[in-house]
């Protein structure tokens, strides 16, 4: 039997440099371990980020681990929702949450993300994978 993870990899708006209102469950119930990264590849989509899973690059962002593993569940579930997991019937998920292994210094652990759930044909490749670099970017070439 496997254990269970009580580890949250974000990438996106969730990250502590976005203050996204949403923030609020990662830093009430979660605490944050360190930057690391993921096997994975980072679409602009536009209005936000997509992530797919890759063998050829890597995304950075931050891992998170549960204060409580009593409050998991609700805040996984906050999180599900804020992600566009929960939907209405007949409709498509946004994102999908997977388990992943995540590199975070010089070790692997196992968290929890949320991959895009649609298709990233034609979308611009964030070649960094860091989202907070490329806006960052985007914002000295304007």
């Amino acid at each position: 039997m496997t254990a269970p993870v009580y580890q949250v990899f974000v990438y996106g708006s969730l990250r502590s440099g976005f203050r996204n209102p949403a923030y609020r469950y990662l830093s009430d119930f979660f605490s944050l371990i360190g930057e690391a990264k993921v096997k994975g590849r980072f679409y602009d989509k536009g209005t936000y980020p997509v992530a797919i899973p890759t063998e050829d690059a890597f995304i950075i962002g931050e891992l998170y681990a549960a204060n409580s593993v009593d409050a998991f569940q609700w805040a996984i579930a906050q999180l599900d929702d804020y992600e566009g997991l929960i939907v209405e019937a007949g409709e498509t998920p946004l994102y999908k949450r997977s388990l992943v292994e995540v590199y975070h210094q010089d070790q692997t652990t196992t968290a929890w993300i949320y991959w895009f759930n649609g298709d990233t044909t034609g979308l611009p490749v964030i070649p960094t994978g860091d989202l907070l670099e490329y806006i960052q970017s985007k914002n000295h070439s304007k």
